[in-house]
């Protein structure tokens, strides 16, 4: 198995993020650094990741409602509580792509890299549904510019899928994972967000999980979400 795919696979980070570790020199195989992501390893290679030896562990997903300033990483140094202090297993568990600090609902975490990694990269298209409440009304108008694609600073957008819910509320769906993207999006058809929630996650859906409350997802759900990705 390529170093890269076996660090996701132990839950040491996604395997994008992995490549980047290795990169760094911050991953060694049978005692020596490697900064070559696709070498070859297995469990008796000896692959250790900032000195800590690592070896495959039964995989968890876990779907977090994510409270406003709580942050989407798997250690915060500062004030802020990390989202993965929400839940409650022993297992090294990373945040499933990222929401925003002031923004709220649903967002996973797991150890599974190989799944973080299908979910959040572009190429799968995996579906996000946020509720905006907005700062002013949303016309006709703004809403058909959202559902054909508005330009950004780093580029195009894909077309959206909008629902409006009242006069300063709507639904958008995306399928990317820019940086503050519904934020900039609103803000380019000349809105604000008041108010941001992810309500569902590919097949997953928020539900009635309260603020700041976690579960572990089922076999079942688990086997849509490859589905989703393409698994």
């Amino acid at each position: 198995m390529r170093l890269a795919r076996y660090l996701a696979h132990c839950g040491v980070a996604s395997r994008r993020a992995a490549e980047k570790l290795i990169a760094a020199g911050r991953v060694s195989v049978g005692g020596e650094v490697v900064t070559d992501p696709a070498r070859d390893v297995d469990a008796d290679s000896g692959v250790a990741f900032d000195g800590r030896a690592v070896a495959p562990e039964p995989h968890e997903t876990w779907a977090v409602n994510k409270p406003r300033d709580v942050t989407s990483t798997a250690d915060e140094p500062g004030r802020r509580r990390a989202v993965v202090d929400l839940v409650a297993s022993e297992r090294r568990l990373y945040p499933v792509g990222r929401l925003d600090a002031d923004s709220t609902g649903l967002i996973l975490v797991s150890n599974d890299g190989e799944l973080a990694n299908r979910l959040t990269h572009p190429r799968f298209g995996v579906a996000k549904t946020y509720r905006a409440r907005l700062r002013g009304p949303i016309g006709d108008r703004e809403i058909e510019r959202l559902r054909a694609g508005v330009t950004l600073a780093d580029g195009p957008t894909a077309p959206a899928e909008v629902r409006r819910v009242g006069a300063r509320e709507i639904e958008l769906t995306i399928r990317e994972g820019r940086n503050r993207q519904v934020r900039r999006m609103l803000e380019r058809v000349g809105n604000e967000v008041a108010a941001l929630e992810r309500i569902r996650f590919g097949p997953l859906e928020l539900g009635d999980l309260e603020p700041g409350q976690a579960r572990l997802l089922s076999r079942s759900e688990l086997k849509r979400l490859w589905k989703d990705a393409g698994g």
